[in-house]
């Protein structure tokens, strides 16, 4: 069996500036604490994020850090985030304001299924949510034109995929072959990022054999995780 288990830092090593990068996490929950907390280390600038939002900023909820994506933008590594919500953390407008940061929302719905239609190879997904709004109109969060269809008279906008070159998610447990779960909330958008990327890294918080626990315990195939990182620190809600 091939050895995915690497130290944080090893995991981050071949992620470059100007690079796209997920996220998985709602405000945080269920954010690989240990891989943000690396990428800070390295220090890679220019980094096009794809996160459901901008993470905390220090102090939010208690918080004596930032947290998740949060630390990115902490530290000036972001100069596009691709989003469903940018009103939390201050950090973001404070940065757009001062012209060093991009974003694009994308409604939360949609913006899933173009991560799944990337992880699944599918050509677009279709959806109402947005035709008649400047979203039908406006270019995609890559600059591609909009496309519509009319299906039994219904339009709907076509959604293209939208793929990273690494995904950073977050395992309540996994086994050592990346075959993982995520306990309640921590569920968000990690399960349907892992796959969407050139390279998937996970951060657990425990790690169990292969064959330790019941196959069924398992909700994604290790198939789809290239490396896995030991010590993400219990959850706090």
């Amino acid at each position: 069996m091939i050895n995915k288990l690497m130290t944080a830092d090893e995991a981050v090593a071949g992620v470059k500036d100007g690079m796209t990068i997920m996220v998985g996490g709602f405000l945080a929950t269920g954010s690989p604490e240990i891989l943000m907390d690396a990428l800070v280390r390295k220090g890679v600038k220019h980094l096009t994020v794809i996160a459901n939002d901008g993470g905390l900023d220090v102090g939010q909820y208690n918080g004596k850090t930032a947290r998740g994506v949060g630390k990115l933008l902490e530290n000036h590594m972001v100069d596009h985030l691709i989003a469903t919500h940018i009103g939390v953390n201050p950090k973001i407008n404070e940065q757009i304001a001062e012209g060093t940061l991009k974003y694009t929302l994308v409604p939360q719905g949609t913006l899933a299924e173009k991560i799944r239609a990337a992880n699944y190879g599918l050509g677009a997904v279709v959806t109402p949510t947005g035709v008649g709004t400047p979203v039908e109109t406006e270019k995609d969060e890559l600059g591609r034109d909009k496309l519509t269809i009319e299906i039994d008279g219904v339009k709907y906008l076509v959604e293209r995929p939208i793929k990273a070159d690494y995904a950073f998610v977050r395992a309540s447990i996994c086994d050592k072959y990346g075959n993982f779960s995520c306990n309640k909330a921590t569920k968000t958008f990690n399960y349907v990022m892992a796959g969407a990327a050139d390279k998937v890294i996970l951060a657990t918080e425990k790690l169990v054999e292969v064959g330790e626990e019941d196959p069924d315990r398992f909700d994604i195939s290790g198939v789809m995780v290239d490396c896995i990182v030991e010590g993400e620190k219990k959850w706090q809600i």
